[in-house]
């Protein structure tokens, strides 16, 4: 296979001011996931004090040893309800990731109660839910670390209705065959008891675990009945004679090392590590000084795959046809791939060649990554005659409808319905990622605003009214603000529109993550029942 020729030049200009200003954006999301990890720890001394472990140390530790975690959506929820993105920046209030333990790649979810006690948020809902999604995609033993305070009561309507996925899509999994694990380290209360009574397999705390419907501020608030935790809902208790819990454990450390036993012995082992593939030939360090910043700037795409593939190696498909739609094949790590990208607009020959190749991957059974960075599909009298709408939406159907393995990285702009053909978050890839400078919007700001501009003149003229251009002016400047600030990064991944931020560096190693985990779930036989596992 042929490798591609790098024509990038690192002692330019462009290549350092690009450099510069992705590294400022690095550092801006990771200081705000630091923020994160600083509002938890404000409660360290808490749970000392209790004899417990505080949730990252108990993720640390559920963990293998030196094995690769990738932690999901660590902004979620940034600048909104509580979040205030600025001092207290909260994560969801969860910790989760893919990584190993005993072996055996999982999805972990682990509740951070050193932030409100653990109490669910709507945007921590949703990361749960997507956390799920993804654990019954890619057939991952789902392991909940849990203490939770329940819902936070002053948010209830936006996360109340919303929320019982959470517990169907537990039960869809045990359904399906794939392992539900929680390992309770406190309070599991109300819909949080739920987290405790879906799971397969449940290890308690001895002195630490309380799982009720209703505490003991609700249960007297409701029926005047007063009762301590321990008689409520203690470990003991549904140890040993309710039959909650499978194990009971003398302290955190020791309920994870259960947890990790579990794992274990069920027989979910991962498959052989495949031989080591050849590195890219060139550093993806450059990957910082060759895309700009401002996605309005051209670059060749070939020259991120030049730094993400093995040995640089890509057979470019249909090369001299739709040029502005890159396709071709290369592998990552050792597992072959097709890859798409944008060298610009999406024109009707492009739709074509990546209708094609999205067919031929499904074919050959070659996972997919997409690496967003377009304006959209073309538009114009020329584009149209071309039948632009119909080219394009044969894309959209390949990209909808392709049962392989998907993978999104947004690089630069993700704009229009270039968006959704180039496997946005609404077509099912199996993970999205973001660089920091990445841009999602129905279009560009100066776009949007123009077309308003455009709009209120024709408005004007048609009902022979004045045209206010002042007016207009600086609607269009509050337009441009707005989309300005809700395209941005940081803006989407709050929302759970991608999986998380990520430095570009880190492409390869988190796509070779990603692949593998799809290529376990591809290779693994499920053993599904009609109902999630009950207790007898």
């Amino acid at each position: 296979m042929p490798a591609i020729r790098s024509n990038v030049i690192v002692e330019s200009d462009d290549f350092r001011a690009n450099r510069a200003a992705h590294l400022q954006l690095i550092a801006e999301f990771r200081a705000l996931e630091r923020k994160v990890c600083e509002a938890s720890a404000r409660s360290d001394a808490k749970f000392g004090a209790r004899g417990q472990l505080p949730p990252r140390e108990r993720v640390n530790l559920l963990l293998d040893r030196d094995s690769p975690f990738l932690e999901l959506s660590s902004l979620c929820g940034l600048g909104m309800h509580e979040d205030d993105g600025v001092g207290n920046v909260f994560g969801g209030g969860s910790i989760v990731g893919i990584g190993e333990i005993s072996g055996v790649r999982s999805m972990i979810a682990a509740n951070d109660s050193g932030i409100k006690g653990g109490a669910a948020h709507p945007m921590g809902v949703e990361k749960a839910i997507r956390a799920q999604e993804i654990a019954l995609a890619n057939k991952l033993p789902y392991v909940q670390l849990v203490e939770s305070a329940g819902a936070n009561l002053m948010l209830q309507a936006e996360m109340f209705v919303r929320g019982g996925a959470t517990f169907a899509n537990m039960a869809r999994l045990s359904a399906a065959g794939i392992p539900v694990i929680s390992i309770v380290h406190g309070s599991s209360t109300a819909g949080g008891a739920y987290q405790t009574g879906l799971a397969d397999y449940v290890v308690m705390v001895r002195g630490r675990s309380k799982v009720f419907l209703a505490g003991p501020p609700l249960l007297r608030a409701a029926t005047g009945e007063i009762a301590d935790d321990e008689a409520l809902g203690g470990a003991e208790l549904h140890s040993v004679t309710t039959g909650l819990g499978e194990y009971l454990a003398e302290d955190d450390a020791d309920a994870l090392r259960i947890g990790r036993e579990i794992l274990a012995r069920i027989g979910w082992g991962s498959p052989a590590p495949r031989p080591r593939a050849p590195a890219p030939l060139y550093d993806p360090d450059e990957l910082l000084g060759i895309v700009p910043v401002d996605y309005r700037k051209p670059y060749d795409v070939r020259e991120v795959m030049a730094r993400l593939v093995d040995g640089s190696e890509f057979l470019d498909f249909k090369p001299l046809f739709g040029e502005a739609t890159v396709c071709g094949h290369a592998a990552i790590e050792g597992r072959p791939v097709g890859l798409i990208g944008n060298n610009g607009p999406i024109d009707s020959a492009g739709s074509n060649k990546a209708g094609q190749f999205i067919q031929l991957c499904c074919q050959a059974g070659l996972p997919i990554v997409f690496l967003q960075n377009t304006t959209g599909y073309l538009v114009g009298v020329d584009a149209e005659t071309s039948g632009i709408v119909k080219h394009g939406s044969k894309m959209i159907q390949a990209v909808t409808n392709a049962a392989v393995p998907k993978l999104t990285l947004q690089i630069g702009g993700s704009f229009g319905a270039g968006h959704y053909g180039m496997c946005g978050r609404a077509f099912g890839p199996r993970f999205l990622f973001s660089w920091p400078n990445a841009r999602v919007a129905v279009m560009g700001g100066e776009q949007a605003a123009k077309v308003m501009a455009i709009v209120a003149e024709e408005s004007a003229r048609g009902r022979s009214l004045p045209f206010d251009a002042e007016k207009t002016k600086a609607q269009g400047a509050r337009i441009v603000a707005s989309y300005d600030r809700e395209s941005t990064a940081l803006f989407a991944t709050a929302r759970l529109w991608d999986d998380g931020l990520i430095d570009p560096r880190d492409s390869r190693a988190t796509l070779a993550f990603c692949l593998d985990t799809c290529g376990e779930a591809d290779a693994r036989t499920l053993r599904p029942n009609s109902f999630g596992v009950a207790r007898f």
